[in-house]
């Protein structure tokens, strides 16, 4: 099969990018604006051999994925800000049981219900630190509906090779915006299964790591007879509350994550390397941004654009390199405080010149506002 050129809206290409990852278990609960991937998954799963159920809540639509996966199935699930908070508890026990799925949380304005409909990019510290004890789990941000596609296969596959949560997390704007893209022929992106373990099942320890940081993980059902649980426990899954056990488990759920960090941390430039005019976005502020960019570029003043791809692990490095030859950084978000521009600060220092370019009242951020303070 050859590659297509469609029009699409993002959040059916996060849809597609699924099903090009091989996820073949969908389970959800419709809330506004990430409801058209339940319903591309309620047409498509079934067609693929797969399985697809809308739950009665959020809670355990995560609950079901995590089911599934421990059964052997790439499993996702898609909510937005209310249905990811109901999620956290559960969330945090595919951290701990290091059960490979993806979420989607398309973000919207809040607090609580807030404007349902409208955009927001108020998630980020949710996203890091929504769920108690020390954990972590890696989150993916797309700014074009072609991202939107190949950063879901890009979930899928760091989902299954790092035993881990990830979470892809589009803003109202890129969910529901429509360009054209071209759909990937099979084989044109890589599409990652997770290890499987090869010794002998009596021996079989699952939470044993290999070199790489990451234990091999069979499915249930299988000749492999394994346990998973939410409490802290040892490298055969069974509770172990033995303090010299707690400091290996959590920090393996951390040292897979610090061995790979140059292969998960992704940004994009454009005309950074020079700019003395530094935009850092993410999501929808990354349009603006590089409009605002150009424009900036036209006035004769150097101005580039660094894309936060992955939001977690933060882009430190990246951040650091482009934002110390820039004479002033600006940061545009979609939230009232800046979640992004305080870990900007935090990496740059206080003798930066950081500034804020902030939006909270459900519209994007323009590129005249981003001019009024870079320029």
């Amino acid at each position: 099969m050859g590659r297509e050129v469609r029009l699409m809206q993002g959040n059916q290409a996060i849809a597609e990018g699924a099903f090009y990852a091989g996820a073949r278990f969908y389970a959800g609960y419709p809330i506004t604006p990430s409801s058209e991937i339940a319903e591309e998954c309620s047409k498509m799963m079934p067609r693929l051999g797969g399985i697809f159920m809308q739950m009665e809540d959020e809670i355990a639509s995560m609950g079901a994925i995590i089911g599934a996966s421990v059964a052997g199935a790439k499993a996702f699930t898609a909510t937005s800000g209310p249905g990811f908070s109901l999620m956290q508890e559960n969330l945090g026990l595919a951290v701990m049981g290091e059960v490979p799925c993806v979420v989607i949380d398309v973000q919207r304005s809040g607090p609580s219900t807030g404007l349902a409909t409208k955009p927001a990019q108020s998630d980020v510290m949710q996203l890091r630190w929504g769920r108690h004890g020390d954990q972590c789990v890696i989150a993916l941000c797309p700014a074009t509906v072609g991202e939107c596609f190949s950063l879901t296969v890009t979930a899928f596959n760091f989902a299954e090779k790092f035993r881990i949560p990830v979470v892809l997390a589009p803003d109202e704007v890129i969910g529901h915006l429509r360009e054209n893209m071209v759909i990937p022929a099979p084989g044109d992106l890589a599409v990652i299964d997770r290890k499987k373990p090869i010794g002998s099942p009596e021996a079989y320890k699952p939470f044993v790591a290999d070199a790489d940081g990451v234990a091999p993980l069979s499915a249930y059902g299988s000749e492999y007879i394994f346990h998973v649980s939410s409490s802290m426990h040892g490298p055969d899954g069974y509770s172990n509350n033995n303090p010299a056990n707690a400091t290996w488990r959590v920090g393996q759920l951390h040292r897979k994550i610090e061995l790979h960090r140059d292969e998960i941390v992704m940004t994009r430039s454009f005309g950074a390397e020079d700019a003395v005019i530094l935009l850092v976005a993410f999501g929808a502020t990354t349009r603006a941004s590089r409009a605002a960019a150009l424009e900036l570029r036209k006035r004769g003043i150097r101005a580039g654009v660094l894309q936060l791809i992955t939001l977690w692990p933060f882009a430190d490095k990246e951040v650091a390199s482009f934002g110390s030859r820039a004479k002033t950084v600006v940061v545009t978000e979609m939230n009232y405080s800046g979640q992004v521009a305080g870990e900007v600060r935090k990496v740059l220092g206080s003798g930066a010149d950081v500034r804020q370019v902030n939006s909270y009242n459900g519209t994007i951020i323009t590129p005249q506002q981003i001019l009024k303070v870079a320029g």
